[in-house]
């Protein structure tokens, strides 16, 4: 058996750092009085909605799965005083901006293939937030120092993203976020067995 990556999913414990995953992708965060802030998060299918809420439980934050009057599926947590540090971190003035001195490991990584990762022609696609470009070469670069080097994906019907290619990095991704969570997440997921086949 292969031994796992310091940074891997799997090497560490799940916490509440590991949230930065879902602000790398459409999470939003919002402030309460400087006291407490609040994430949420739209998805494309309801089984990433299901799966965030329990990985937020894992990290000892309760989450709770939202459906919108047009059945839109997200994922929203309470106001909390523990999540402000984040927001402090993500947010300047009511604008989205990724934190100086990001850093991505494997927890981090998981979430964000949870909430919007998924293969488009052979690459693996990480989603970004649409209403957030600024964040884009920032996180970019986190992903890089992560041994991940990404092209950015301008948009068609899965949005923008950061696509990575090659067996190599496809490769590392994989080991990076662990194994899939479920059954349905399986044909999402950066597993070994399809990276040999796409790469």
């Amino acid at each position: 058996m292969a031994q796992l990556s310091f940074y891997s999913a799997e090497a560490n414990r799940p916490h509440a750092g590991d949230l930065a995953g879902l602000l790398c992708c459409q999470a939003q965060l919002a402030e309460f009085a400087r006291t407490a802030a609040r994430l949420s998060l739209r998805v494309d299918e309801p089984w990433r909605a299901r799966l965030v809420v329990r990985a937020l439980a894992e990290r000892g934050i309760d989450g709770t799965h939202t459906v919108t009057e047009d059945g839109a599926h997200g994922v929203r947590t309470a106001f909390r005083a523990d999540l402000l540090p984040l927001a402090e971190a993500w947010m300047k003035e009511g604008e989205k901006f990724a934190p100086n001195g990001l850093t991505l490991d494997g927890g981090a990584l998981r979430l964000w293939v949870l909430a919007a990762g998924t293969w488009v022609a052979g690459s693996y696609l990480l989603g970004l937030d649409p209403e957030a470009p600024r964040t884009y070469e920032s996180v970019r670069g986190a992903l890089s120092a992560s041994g991940l080097p990404a092209t950015l994906h301008a948009g068609g019907d899965e949005g923008p993203g950061l696509r990575i290619s090659g067996r190599r990095r496809l490769g590392r991704l994989a080991e990076l976020v662990g194994r899939p969570p479920s059954v349905t997440a399986e044909t999402h997921w950066p597993a070994a067995l399809r990276v040999r086949q796409s790469a």
